[in-house]
């Protein structure tokens, strides 16, 4: 396998997750998978382009090297940062899935077994139906989380790259605290924290980050729209930081004025369930009775706030739309899923309805150790408490406006 400058890792890291795959491969009966999952590529190969919604495959076949079948365009990320030796590009007027039905009886693997990922989000039903029509002598199967099941536990290095995206969200975030004041806008908080998390490092997130602000907090996942925040407010913040596609998010919230009874009991609920579930959490802990753990301490207020949603989820490799890895292990009740070495969670013990109108939150992105967990942040999760007034939020605008490209 050769190396490229470009790669993310070395080559034996890609060499182990490739074996690892025709472990999984040979127990479930295929002679070859088709990957089309964008995290799934990078995962394998380290190819990664922003033009995924064109169709890309790799096709690993038991015990032959492995093809990439990719746009035109996209075939120089491939050779620039990937090992992959063979590719088979297509044109813009080209037939991407007669392509691949090609790759698969030029490669001897017409009549054989070949796995590929039915839920994948770009292989869409109408071209997994024109792979049935061509693909009639051979026997396709599903073969969804072959590769998320190596995805599920992150090795030393990988944990490497996390901590990276982590240095990045807590600077964006640090610096959407400072810039979430009264007379600011939702922008301005957005801008101060992208151009933070941008300048320690980070890359694009799959998701950019939430800003909401007073009443629009309780808007699930609203983000900044040109709000200006106001005295008194209370201001919601998740960052996701992104280094070379691998994530850390954590959620923080600001509150402008006086810090109410009833937003101090929110605060300590939500410190409270991280604090009793990273004592607890660890090999062996099911994800049932982990999010139980959580959604007992949240549940068990007196704000008028819930968990509304499951209390934390796999993170690590993402595109966008989305920065999680939820599809492969969520926090959730009844799922009896152990905890394993090198399994990544961002938990969520989030309430929404704090006085009935407003959404907190406090998070963590955490790592399973050999003996318990540990948190890829040092940031005090405690509320940013501002004094409130107007008039502070001039000068942070001129410093946010200073700081952008």
């Amino acid at each position: 396998m050769r190396a490229r400058d470009d790669m993310t890792f070395p080559p034996e890291e890609y060499e182990r997750r490739l074996g690892e795959l025709r472990e999984r491969m040979e127990r479930r009966g295929l002679d070859a998978v088709v990957i089309t999952d964008p995290e799934n590529l990078m995962y394998l190969t380290d190819y990664q382009t922003t033009g995924y919604s064109f169709f890309q495959a790799l096709v690993v076949p038991l015990d032959d090297e492995p093809v990439m079948i990719t746009r035109a365009m996209e075939e120089s990320n491939v050779i620039a940062r990937t090992w992959v030796e063979r590719t088979r590009p297509y044109p813009d007027t080209g037939d991407a899935i007669q392509e691949l039905v090609l790759t698969l009886k030029e490669g001897g693997l017409g009549t054989k077994r070949v796995g590929y990922e039915r839920n994948s989000y770009f292989f869409p039903a109408y071209q997994q139906d024109r792979v049935h029509t061509s693909f009639q002598q051979g026997v396709l199967m599903d073969c969804f989380g072959i590769v998320e099941a190596g995805r599920a536990r992150k090795s030393d290095a990988e944990i490497a790259v996390m901590r990276k995206a982590a240095h990045a969200a807590e600077a964006g975030m640090a610096a959407g605290l400072e810039a979430a004041v009264p007379g600011n806008t939702e922008n301005d908080v957005a801008a101060a924290i992208s151009a933070a998390m941008f300048r320690a490092g980070g890359e694009f997130p799959a998701v950019m980050p939430y800003v909401a602000s007073g009443p629009r907090s309780m808007i699930g996942h609203a983000t900044w729209e040109g709000r200006t925040i106001e005295p008194g407010e209370h201001v919601f913040l998740e960052v996701g930081g992104c280094y070379r596609r691998y994530h850390a998010a954590l959620m923080r919230t600001v509150v402008n004025g006086d810090l109410s009874g009833t937003m101090l009991e929110a605060q300590e609920r939500m410190k409270l369930a991280l604090s009793e579930l990273k004592s607890l959490m660890r090999p062996g802990m099911t994800v049932s009775d982990a999010d139980s753990l959580v959604r007992r301490i949240i549940s068990d207020n007196t704000v008028g706030a819930r968990l509304v949603t499951r209390s934390g989820y796999s993170i690590g490799i993402a595109f966008p739309p989305s920065w999680d890895e939820g599809y492969i292990l969520s926090l959730n009740p009844g799922d009896f899923t152990a905890l394993e070495p090198g399994m990544t969670f961002h938990v969520i013990p989030w309430m929404w309805g704090v006085d009935g109108d407003k959404t907190v939150g406090i998070s963590d992105t955490i790592r399973i150790t050999d003996d318990g967990c540990e948190s890829f942040f040092t940031l005090d999760e405690d509320f940013t408490v501002h004094d409130g007034s107007a008039g502070d939020g001039a000068t942070q605008q001129e410093t946010t406006e200073e700081v952008l490209p």
